[in-house]
């Protein structure tokens, strides 16, 4: 897969894009004259970052990654929300009853809530919206967020209808819902991008009005304005939004730039006012400097790679888990990424409550760094599988320099420890996505940010048949164990289910932790208002430019 390029023209137009709004104006935005000697009238409030690639849909039943949902999160809104401090707050419902058994929710729309083109928002569009994202034309890969409603895993697999599936709007301003059994982290699925409504009138007007700005139609803060593809978005402010008086900013740029190191110079060069994610060495940098413009809160993420189940020899536990036990994960968090983020000897990460304290931290380490252990594994493996040696086999990551240098870390400690040839493979973020999904890859570099704060948002990626397992690991007590999880109503016992769960697969080890994300990011002083939920990019809703 080629690794993208930009011409010098490209380059030169998206720069003079972000440069003419560096301050709080844009080109298409002009500074007013001045109205008298020494003194200017104040322009529009623009804020300038970067997204660092193209979205691969901005359509809420379709997009699936951190470079769709950034956006995503701006321009719609769902039924509930999440506020600074990480609350579920009311969004487009005004209130919500759930049933004394704990299956049943009935959420109440607010008075006079619109689309960005002057439409009137109802619980229908909450209706249609869903079981959209359900139906089989959509071919969602997050339709499994629906799963705990009832009937929605048998329409999404063509066993049911539509009219089956526990999702109905009772009238314009009541949505009922109805659980196939308790859902303790159902609300805050509510806050996700997949569970945001959709305008049907457009939809089955032109079902491809999401691809293009002067189509597209959203209930956010924001509405998109201008898309130019791969090479930056606009939104801006949407007047019809409901609490329009508390959005401060009138127009945010994305430039999309996937070298972060040029990011981080029009940073310098006062181009951008935020940038997420940093160059490797810079956060490093930034940690030790006590700058104020750096911030560094926690995520719900974890990164790792997938070894390909399905491509021998990495269908032999032994060989995955040797690989696994031969690198230093410390040496690469302190040297390599450098902002802060702890080794991964698990799944899951910090941030998750348990029946008692946190759930990473009552795991533990699930496993140890070995070299000598890994080599005997190794050869074991090998041996099980009629080969001789390693095979050469490539690394596949989405091009970026910090994904570039922990793989080349990586590379170089395979091959010290256990002799293993090794080659690096850079591509598009969505070329990756879409070769994991059809299996073309060996090892591959992921990353998991959890939709919601529970840990069955990383539990149930490996299920045997997963849309997002793409190691194509099956495991049947495994299996058992989540399903049993997700619909058990007593804490305690769903908490060992889950613990017992992430024990069995690090000892499969169908994918390698490497780390836990932090969120390293910096933000210019003039710019007030950002707020980093855990499970969240920056989020700029509120911001204000002094």
């Amino acid at each position: 897969m080629k690794k993208t390029r930009w011409s010098v023209i490209s380059i030169f137009l998206v720069l003079l894009l972000v440069m003419t709004g560096c301050s709080t104006t844009t080109g298409s935005d002009k500074p007013k004259e001045k109205e008298k000697e020494g003194q200017v009238a104040k322009g529009p409030k623009v804020l300038n970052l970067n997204n660092s690639t193209e979205p691969g849909s901005l359509h809420p039943a379709i997009a699936q990654g951190t470079h769709d949902s950034w956006v995503l999160e701006h321009i719609f809104e769902g039924l509930t929300r999440k506020n600074p401090e990480g609350e579920i707050v009311p969004g487009v419902a005004e209130k919500w009853d759930i049933s004394p058994d704990g299956k049943t929710y009935t959420f109440t729309i607010k008075d006079g809530m619109k689309w960005s083109n002057g439409d009137p928002l109802t619980a229908h569009d909450f209706e249609y919206a869903w079981k959209y994202a359900l139906s089989p034309e959509a071919a969602g890969t997050y339709a499994y967020q629906f799963y705990y409603i009832v009937g929605a895993k048998e329409y999404n697999e063509k066993k049911g209808t539509a009219d089956q599936v526990g999702i109905k709007a009772l009238d314009d301003k009541t949505l009922e819902v109805k659980l196939t059994a308790p859902t303790a982290f159902f609300l805050d699925l509510t806050t996700f991008y997949t569970y945001y409504p959709i305008n049907q009138k457009v939809q089955e007007a032109n079902p491809k009005w999401a691809n293009e700005a002067s189509s597209f139609v959203s209930n956010g803060a924001f509405k998109l304005t201008e898309w130019k593809h791969k090479e930056s978005i606009k939104i801006e402010k949407n007047e019809n939004y409901h609490e329009a008086d508390k959005i401060k900013l009138d127009v945010v740029n994305f430039a999309m730039l996937d070298d972060a190191n040029t990011v981080w110079q029009m940073y310098q060069n006062n181009e951008v006012d935020l940038v997420y994610p940093l160059p490797t060495d810079v956060q490093g940098q930034l940690l030790k400097s006590g700058d104020k413009e750096f911030q560094n809160g926690p995520q719900l993420a974890v990164y790792y790679y997938n070894f390909n189940n399905k491509k021998k020899p990495f269908n032999n536990v032994k060989v995955r888990k040797a690989l696994a036990m031969a690198i230093d994960r410390k040496v690469i968090t302190e040297n390599v990424v450098q902002g802060g983020q702890p080794p991964a000897y698990g799944i899951i990460p910090p941030g998750i409550p348990d029946v008692e304290g946190d759930f990473q931290d009552n795991s533990g380490n699930l496993f140890k760094e070995d070299i000598d252990e890994a080599k005997k594994l190794l050869q074991e493996g090998l041996k099980e599988e009629g080969m001789d040696k390693m095979p050469s086999f490539s690394i596949l990551f989405n091009t970026d320099e910090g994904h570039k240098k922990v793989a080349e870390a990586v590379q170089e400690m395979w091959r010290k420890n256990l002799g293993v040839d090794v080659t690096l493979e850079s591509v598009e973020f969505q070329v990756k996505l879409d070769r994991e999904k059809a299996g073309d890859f060996t090892v591959s570099r992921a990353g998991w940010v959890g939709d919601y704060v529970d840990p069955m948002t990383f539990s149930d990626l490996w299920l045997t048949g997963g849309a997002y397992n793409d190691a194509k690991w099956s495991n049947l007590e495994y299996d058992k164990l989540i399903n049993s999880a997700k619909v058990n109503n007593d804490n305690k016992q769903r908490s060992e289910q889950l613990h017992k769960a992430e024990q069995i697969m690090i000892e499969e080890m169908p994918v390698m932790p490497i780390y836990f994300y932090t969120r390293p990011f910096v933000v210019k002083e003039k710019v007030t208002g950002v707020y980093l939920p855990i499970n969240r990019f920056p989020q700029f809703m509120y911001a204000d430019i002094k």
